[in-house]
């Protein structure tokens, strides 16, 4: 009975779960496409709602057009923001990622309206929140009249923004807002597949995010980039955690094999955002340095740039702060969320797999 399996055959490692029209990785050629297009191309040329709206209608079978998603989710922003002195308080004393994650597990559904509008409209509207919260000062309001990307951004910031942090910031949730069957999403089917609400399942999503080996990796990029301060230290620091065994954080990937195309989306995004206060320069030579580490000490499968690199540098160009950046991303990505609840609920089954046994048999 003892059936002892593969580590990829445990972890499963290209076994389909879910048939979708959604998103698809092609980790042996670096390749990622969103509803029906290649990120770069995407996030060239579409909105955050743009490819929200693709989403949805991939999901349904709908025909939301950009400007209908927009104004769905400036609707959802503000009645998120009237509803925020009921979820507030149960994030008292806890840090923006756990606060984050007790506040949209109090979201509900509204009569008579879309529940995907209103979890996507809520999390900026959160993330804001905690965020001025931390620096003790009241939420900022939306405006339902402003792109979700410039909202998003004056409602963390409290200030102005500028047109250029606008672009980079949507940039970012175009080229992160889904991304096949990674540990979030999956999550957010199976809980989607039981017929538990759509609120439930996006909640179970970004638990997963937290993790460090999902979506908690960007800060530590940015603490690596501050522990190594200087190029003069980058040879020095590198190949002494190479040395130790040290994992590199924002390099390597389960599925990529080769560049992870978002990374080459989001350094465009970083260039184009002038004097943004990223050390884009100092940034890239420890790239680069290693990048040529890596390919020395396993010059058969090197570990290769991921999407974390980047955004972590993005992200703090944007003066976001770091404790934000897991609930940025969730913002991003409810999109993809709530899209694959949707097409798992009208298309898919329950999920279920099967286990292999290898604890004692009794006997008899």
């Amino acid at each position: 009975m003892n059936m002892h399996l593969t580590k990829s055959q445990i972890g499963l490692d290209g076994v389909p779960a879910a048939e979708t029209v959604l998103s698809h990785v092609d980790g042996e050629r670096g390749e990622l496409i969103i509803a029906g297009e290649h990120v770069a191309d995407l996030a060239g040329k579409s909105s955050f709602e743009g490819v929200t709206a693709r989403l949805w209608n991939g999901a349904t079978g709908k025909s939301l057009s950009e400007a209908n998603v927009r104004a769905s989710l400036g609707a959802a922003r503000e009645r998120a923001f009237a509803r925020l002195p009921d979820l507030l308080p149960a994030t008292r004393g806890m840090s923006i990622v756990d606060g984050f994650r007790a506040a949209i597990a109090g979201l509900r559904g509204e009569s008579g309206l879309e529940h995907e509008a209103t979890i996507v409209g809520a999390f900026p509207v959160i993330a804001g929140a905690l965020v001025q919260h931390a620096k003790g000062h009241d939420p900022i309001a939306p405006d339902p009249n402003a792109g979700h990307a410039a909202d998003t951004l004056r409602m963390l910031l409290g200030r102005k923004v500028e047109p250029r942090e606008v672009a980079a910031l949507d940039a970012y949730l175009v080229t992160v807002c889904d991304h096949g069957m990674n540990a979030s999403t999956f999550t957010t089917r199976v809980i989607a597949s039981t017929q538990a609400d759509l609120f439930a399942a996006i909640t179970g999503g970004y638990c997963a995010l937290t993790g460090p080996l999902h979506g908690g990796a960007p800060e530590p990029v940015l603490e690596m980039l501050d522990a190594i301060g200087t190029r003069e230290r980058i040879k020095p620091w590198v190949d002494g955690a190479l040395a130790h065994g040290e994992r590199l954080m924002g390099f390597g990937h389960r599925v990529y094999r080769v560049r992870d195309p978002r990374a080459d989306v989001l350094k465009i995004a970083i260039e184009r955002l002038e004097a943004s206060g990223a050390d884009l320069p100092f940034a890239g030579e420890v790239e680069a340095y290693i990048r040529e580490a890596l390919r020395k000490k396993n010059p058969e499968r090197p570990l290769e740039t991921n999407v974390e690199f980047f955004t972590a540098i993005l992200l703090d160009g944007l003066e976001i702060p770091r404790q934000a950046f897991t609930p940025i991303f969730a913002t991003a990505r409810a999109a993809g969320w709530t899209a694959h609840a949707l097409e798992q609920r009208r298309t898919g089954r329950l999920i279920r797999p099967s286990s292999s046994y290898v604890g004692t048999v009794p006997k008899g």
